[in-house]
C-alpha cells in the first residue's frame, strides 16, 4: 500500500522488542493504513481492508470509508500514532490500543483538490481499541474496532 505523497503516517513506539508483540504491532498499523488507503483509493471495498480487517471491523471501517468517499473527500496531511498498549490474550488473540493524532489531517476535496485546514480541537485526538485474532495465513487481522474522538487519554 503505497499512500499518496501528501499523506503521511507515523507510528511512534510501535516496536517493543518481543516478536510476537511486534508482529501483531505491525499488522495492527497496517491495518489502520489500510483504511487511509482505502479512502484515498477512494475504495470501500479495497482489498486491502479485507486482508487487513475481519469480524466487526471490516464492514465497519468498509461504511467509514464509503461515507468519506460518497461525501466527496479524501485525505491530506500527517497522522501521529502513539501510546501504543498491547496485551497478548492467547497465541492467536491480542488488544492493541493506541492514539491518533489527527490535528494535522485534513480532508480534501476529490474533485477540486483543495485541503479543508481547519484547527485542530480535542475530537483532532483519537483513542481506538482493537481485538486481532491470528487467521490461517499468518495475518493478525483487526476483528473489533472502536474509537472514540476527545478521549481524554490522547488529549492530555
Amino acid at each position: 500500500m503505497t499512500l499518496p505523497g501528501d499523506v503521511k503516517e507515523t507510528f511512534e513506539g510501535w516496536k517493543t522488542g518481543d516478536a510476537t508483540k511486534d508482529a501483531v504491532l505491525a499488522d495492527a498499523g497496517r491495518a489502520q493504513t489500510a483504511v487511509t488507503y482505502a479512502v484515498t483509493q477512494g475504495d470501500p471495498n479495497s482489498p486491502a481492508l479485507a486482508f487487513y480487517q475481519a469480524g466487526t471491523a471490516l464492514p465497519g471501517s468498509q461504511d467509514w470509508v464509503k461515507s468519506i468517499v460518497d461525501a466527496g473527500f479524501t485525505f491530506s496531511g500527517s497522522v501521529r500514532y502513539y501510546a501504543v498498549k498491547t496485551s497478548l490474550f492467547d497465541e492467536k488473540s491480542a488488544g492493541v490500543s493506541y492514539c491518533a493524532d489527527e490535528s494535522k489531517a485534513f480532508n480534501k476535496n476529490r474533485k477540486t483538490q483543495k485541503v479543508d485546514r481547519v484547527p485542530p480541537t480535542d475530537d483532532s485526538y483519537v483513542q481506538y481499541s482493537t481485538r486481532l485474532e491470528l487467521n490461517s495465513k499468518g495475518v493478525w487481522q483487526t476483528t473489533k474496532l472502536e474509537s472514540q474522538r476527545g478521549n481524554k487519554a490522547c488529549t492530555a
